[in-house]
């Protein structure tokens, strides 16, 4: 992979967001969570003992339950970066499945039969990242296209508090405010399930992405995310990546 492909966001994929979610970023969230300790995640999520061990929180997580602490939901997105098959440019599986899919998120109505080719896919991303959140967000839309309201409201909450955690980690206002996401595509998906459209993308030394979002005629025109541990997780797995970008 060479360095500029590092460097910039994954370009999203066709599969649009299904849904939107409620606004949030006028939570207590931030208050509440603030930024994450990352080097205090990184030592739990690893340890058997910790109640914020990551396998422990990912059970959790895959439950049909609404019972994990807004603290469980921060150390459980962030704890997704610690995980030896954690790649922050992994590929989704099934790309078969993806494909038959393409034109399907593309309609304006679907079929019940659309909807569960999309819910099998959804299931089978979730599975191996649970915090992806596009599939997540068509997980919602399938239940509740299928009136399985209680499904969509569980899981609607898990979704809202994985978009909390990242709202709580800045305002994205400047560098020093930037947001932290566990994965490049989720700058994207983050503003989107904000209700912003973002219009461009640059990197900004020495490890932020900038993202500029379509023109409202409001401040701020763009948000800063801080990609450093991506970029630190990658090359630790990845050591002669680095070397080719130290080339360059």
């Amino acid at each position: 992979m060479k360095m500029k492909k590092i460097l910039r966001l994954c370009i999203p994929i066709i599969a649009a967001l299904a849904i939107p979610v409620a606004t949030f970023a006028k939570s207590n969230a931030r208050t509440d969570l603030g930024r994450p300790d990352l080097e205090a995640i990184a030592k739990a999520s690893v340890d058997e003992n910790s109640p914020f061990f990551y396998p422990t929180l990912r059970k959790a997580f895959l439950e049909n339950d609404t019972t994990m602490t807004a603290e469980q939901f921060q150390y459980f997105y962030y704890g997704t970066m610690f995980q030896e098959d954690y790649d922050p440019y992994r590929e989704a599986p099934n790309q078969a499945l993806l494909n038959e899919l393409i034109p399907i998120y593309a309609k304006e109505k679907r079929t019940r039969s659309d909807r569960e080719k999309m819910l099998d896919y959804a299931l089978q991303v979730i599975d191996d990242n649970p915090v992806d959140l596009r599939q997540l967000t068509n997980r919602i839309y399938v239940y509740e296209q299928n009136r399985k309201y209680d499904l969509a409201k569980i899981w609607q909450y898990k979704l809202n508090h994985l978009l909390l955690v990242i709202a709580a980690s800045g305002t994205g206002a400047d560098a020093e405010n930037a947001f932290t996401v566990v994965y490049p595509q989720h700058e994207y998906d983050f503003l989107n399930l904000s209700g912003m459209t973002a219009s461009s993308q640059q990197f900004e030394p020495p490890h932020y992405d900038y993202i500029e979002i379509a023109d409202t005629g409001k401040e701020p025109r763009g948000y800063f995310f801080n990609i450093a541990e991506i970029l630190r997780q990658y090359f630790l797995k990845h050591p002669s990546e680095l070397q080719k970008a130290e080339n360059h």
